[in-house]
């Protein structure tokens, strides 16, 4: 059986594997935001960064990465992806249906945020691009986080307006702090 995950965060730049073909691709009935607290990777119990997740909305898309995996290195990456991404039980692993821009349609694992989780969280966009602007944690500032992936969804020709805002402000909040 094939395997393909779907990247819409920090998957889309650090899979932790190499795709043996990757095509844009669409989910629908979510949409990508910044609703979950990171409290290990990008931000600390103490001072929590923010990590996108997929948030179930009705008539809501995300536009992201379709990532196939090679069939000897299935185990080995569903192991990491699973160390990776269920750290905590914010995220839970799901499939789901994915169109791809070629016609294609797949089934992918995916991590979806639970919004019955502690960690999850619904925020305004200045609250998001405060908490980002100074949040760092075990892989490094929460707003490298934020960078990378914006900059990947711009060479994917995928806007995200709310992404573009973000990366502004956090700019503007870290160019006032020093």
């Amino acid at each position: 059986m094939t395997l393909w995950v779907f990247g819409y965060g920090s998957l889309l730049w650090d899979p932790g594997f190499t795709p043996s073909e990757t095509a844009r691709a669409r989910l629908d009935g979510f949409h990508r935001s910044f609703c979950m607290l990171s409290i290990h990777h990008r931000g600390s119990e103490e001072d929590p960064g923010l990590v996108l997740a997929l948030d179930r909305m009705q008539g809501g898309q995300c536009v992201g990465l379709a990532l196939r995996v090679a069939e000897h290195e299935q185990e080995r990456v569903l192991t990491e992806l699973r160390a990776r991404e269920l750290i905590s039980s914010a995220y839970y692993e799901d499939r789901v249906p994915l169109a791809l821009d070629d016609g294609r349609e797949i089934e992918a694992l995916t991590y979806i945020v639970d919004t019955e989780h502690r960690q999850y969280c619904r925020f305004d966009l200045e609250r998001q691009a405060q908490m980002i602007a100074h949040a760092v944690g075990g892989r490094g500032p929460n707003v490298d986080y934020l960078n990378n992936t914006a900059a990947h969804l711009r060479e994917l020709g995928i806007d995200d307006a709310e992404m573009r805002w973000l990366v502004r402000r956090v700019a503007e909040l870290r160019a006032d702090q020093s």
